[in-house]
C-alpha cells in the first residue's frame, strides 16, 4: 500500500514535529478546548482560528530564513488566540482583540510571559478595518494579517465567509457576496501574500488535492446566477502558475 504523505497536519503543527519553533503549543491547543467559548460561532470559530494557525506555520517555514524560532513562536501562539473567546457578532473589532488578549493572559505559559508584548502586538495587527498600512508592518503582522483572511481563498470559502460571516453580521449572504469582488481587488498585496500564500492556497486545504482558490470566473458565474452586477474594475487574484 502506498504511504501518504500527510503535510500540516494539526498534531503535526502542535507537537512541533519538524522543530520549527521553540517547544510545542499543546498548552495552547488544551486552553482553546477548554476555555474558548467561540469554537461553534459561524464564522469565528476553531475551524477559523486553527486555519489561521495553519497558514501562519506555512509561513514559518517559507520564511525559514527571515524569522528566529523564537519570532516563530510568537507568531504561532497569536495565531492560535487572535480570535478567541470572539462574540460572533458585529461588536467592534477591537471588543473581540480586547476578549483575545485577555484570554492570552489568563492562560499564558510561564516561558511566554517576558514575550507578552510582541504577541499581542501581533493580535492587535489583525483589527479590521486595518488602523495601520501593511507596508508599515514586520513581516510576522504581515504573515498574521495575511492568514487571518486566507480562508477567502480556500474551498470553503462560501460556507466559512459567506454563511458564516452572514450569521454573525446579521445580514443575508447574497449581501456578502456581493461585497466578495472589491475585497477580493484589495487582498494579498505585498511580498508575504505572493510568495507564500499564493502557493499554500494552490497546493489545496485538503487531502484530496482539490483546487482551493477563488478565480475570477467562479466568483463571475456565481455572481451571474444570483443576478448580482459586476463590480468594475476588478483585480482578482490568480494565485496559480
Amino acid at each position: 500500500m502506498p504511504e501518504v504523505e500527510v503535510r500540516g497536519s494539526l498534531p503535526q503543527i502542535v507537537r512541533n514535529d519538524h522543530n520549527l519553533y521553540e517547544g510545542n503549543l499543546v498548552h495552547y491547543l488544551q486552553v482553546i478546548f477548554s476555555h474558548a467559548i467561540n469554537l461553534n460561532n459561524p464564522y469565528h470559530n476553531f475551524r477559523h482560528m486553527f486555519h489561521v494557525l495553519w497558514l501562519c506555520h506555512e509561513a514559518c517555514g517559507f520564511y525559514a530564513d527571515g524569522l528566529t524560532k523564537r519570532d516563530k513562536r510568537n507568531l504561532l501562539i497569536a495565531a492560535v488566540f487572535h480570535d478567541f473567546d470572539h462574540l460572533g457578532n458585529s461588536s467592534p473589532d477591537q471588543v473581540n482583540i480586547d476578549r483575545a488578549i485577555a484570554g492570552l493572559r489568563a492562560h499564558v505559559a510561564r516561558e511566554d510571559v517576558p514575550h507578552l508584548a510582541t504577541i499581542e502586538a501581533l493580535i492587535q495587527a489583525t483589527h479590521y478595518p486595518y488602523r495601520v498600512p501593511s507596508e508599515s508592518l514586520d513581516l510576522p503582522a504581515r504573515i498574521i494579517r495575511d492568514a487571518d483572511v486566507g480562508q477567502t481563498l480556500t474551498a470553503a470559502w462560501i460556507q466559512q465567509v459567506i454563511f458564516g460571516l452572514a450569521a454573525e453580521w446579521g445580514k443575508p449572504p447574497r449581501e456578502l457576496l456581493e461585497m466578495q469582488a472589491p475585497f477580493l481587488s484589495r487582498l494579498v498585496r505585498h511580498r508575504v501574500g505572493r510568495q507564500h500564500f499564493s502557493e499554500s492556497v494552490h497546493r489545496g486545504e485538503d487531502q484530496r488535492g482539490e483546487r482551493a482558490l477563488i478565480s475570477a470566473e467562479c466568483q463571475s458565474r456565481l455572481d451571474a446566477c444570483l443576478g448580482i452586477e459586476p463590480v468594475q474594475p476588478v483585480l482578482y487574484l490568480t494565485l496559480h502558475p
